[in-house]
């Protein structure tokens, strides 16, 4: 990717000055020209390409034996979708044309397959999280939205998810024995505990009065095998009560804060340099401590990128949320006066809001809302749309049935 997008170049600084890519339900707007996002620095089918790799050594139990950073050219063999692998590694579809036809892959992916159950598996021992969020997708008739349909997680996206995850930790430690700042992603130790302890006592389970990750997600497990169907809802409660993540700079020596619901203390993001500007730069970290090289940015130069990119990173996540929200408003307002059982998902000063249980749609309530909580199910009627500001306004009628 940086063999590419120079630093300091024309086009370092329109990625830079974007810092992410930003996907909405209408159309997705790349860092990168399109030239360079989708071909040049794309893993395309059959096409070689520069890349850093970071090669593991993954225990039977998920444990990290060895680990390596290195320069390589390599080759995509196969292009996949996940809907298929998934169905073929879950033993509910044929296995992929694709998949037969490269000598070799069949074992590979069951391989990669088994590796980050295991990786996820010893995660969660430490304390990482089992959380299920349902992600609206917008499903069009040509330019006419007809429905919202909910995303879940597979085996096939997990293998990605896993393996990016174990990646990051060993990218930001190889910078750290190297004596070169970074910049990580945290999550901080969630300031909102207690509302989440509180909501673990309505469920008749005792969370310790400190933050506790392992405790939380033996809670949260147990809220999954008890009601699946509604899990989704909890887990947007704990998410929202977690707080948002963020990017700091790390100098050499120090100790960041780490990711609470990943339950990891190093994590620095790299694994994604034609959508995140952040990766770009850790790419270019790399490349240097790979070389023997002095970092090409300073702590100072890292800080202030690193504050930028929590504060574009919010920017991107409200556009992608306006849009969505005006695709739901578009999808709601004919159904004006109905009503629908929700959870609340956001209280404080600046108003409460509240996602509908049936249809994957987030709205304000503006009426009725004195006393709720994040968490709690409420009864509400639809009262307003507007599509432009994608504004969805609902009066809360009662508590929810449950």
């Amino acid at each position: 990717m940086d063999a590419l997008v120079k630093n300091g170049s024309a086009i370092d600084e329109h990625a830079g000055h974007n810092t992410t890519s930003v996907y909405t339900a209408a159309k997705i707007f790349p860092m990168l020209p399109e030239k360079l996002s989708n071909d040049l620095t794309s893993l395309n089918l059959d096409e070689e390409r520069l890349a850093v790799v970071v090669e593991m050594e993954i225990g039977a139990d998920g444990s990290l034996q060895g680990s390596d950073i290195y320069r390589a050219r390599v080759r995509n063999q196969a292009k996949l979708a996940y809907n298929s692998l998934a169905a073929w590694l879950e033993g509910n579809g044929a296995v992929p044309e694709r998949i037969a036809a490269v000598n070799g892959l069949t074992e590979n992916l069951r391989v990669q397959d088994r590796t980050a159950q295991s990786l996820k598996q010893l995660r969660h021992v430490h304390g990482a999280l089992s959380l299920e969020t349902i992600e609206a997708k917008p499903i069009f008739d040509g330019d006419q939205i007809r429905d919202l349909e909910g995303e879940q997680k597979n085996r096939a996206k997990e293998i990605i998810e896993d393996f990016m995850i174990a990646a990051n930790g060993v990218t930001a430690r190889y910078l750290a024995a190297k004596k070169s700042p970074s910049i990580r992603r945290v999550v901080r130790t969630p300031k909102r505990w207690d509302r989440i302890v509180e909501l673990a006592q309505e469920r008749r389970f005792r969370l310790p009065d400190n933050p506790d990750s392992v405790a939380l997600d033996a809670f949260l497990v147990k809220e999954k095998a008890a009601d699946p169907l509604r899990f989704p809802d909890l887990s947007l409660a704990v998410i929202k009560l977690l707080g948002a993540g963020e990017y700091i700079a790390e100098r050499p020596g120090d100790t960041a804060p780490g990711h609470f619901g990943l339950a990891v203390q190093d994590y620095a993001h790299s694994t994604a340099p034609n959508r995140r500007y952040t990766d770009l730069i850790t790419q270019r970290l790399l490349k240097a401590a790979m070389a023997g090289r002095t970092a090409p940015y300073s702590y100072d130069e890292l800080d202030v990128l690193a504050k930028h990119f929590t504060a574009e990173e919010d920017a991107a996540n409200k556009v992608e949320r306006q849009v969505g929200k005006s695709a739901a408003a578009l999808l709601l307002e004919s159904r004006i006066g109905e009503q629908f059982d929700a959870i609340v998902t956001g209280a404080s000063d600046k108003g409460t809001w509240a996602r509908l249980l049936t249809v994957p749609v987030e709205g304000r309530v503006v009426r009725g809302f004195e006393g709720v909580d994040v968490g709690d199910r409420i009864h509400v009627q639809l009262v307003a749309v507007d599509v432009e500001r994608g504004y969805i306004d609902f009066g809360n009628v009662g508590s929810s049935r449950r």
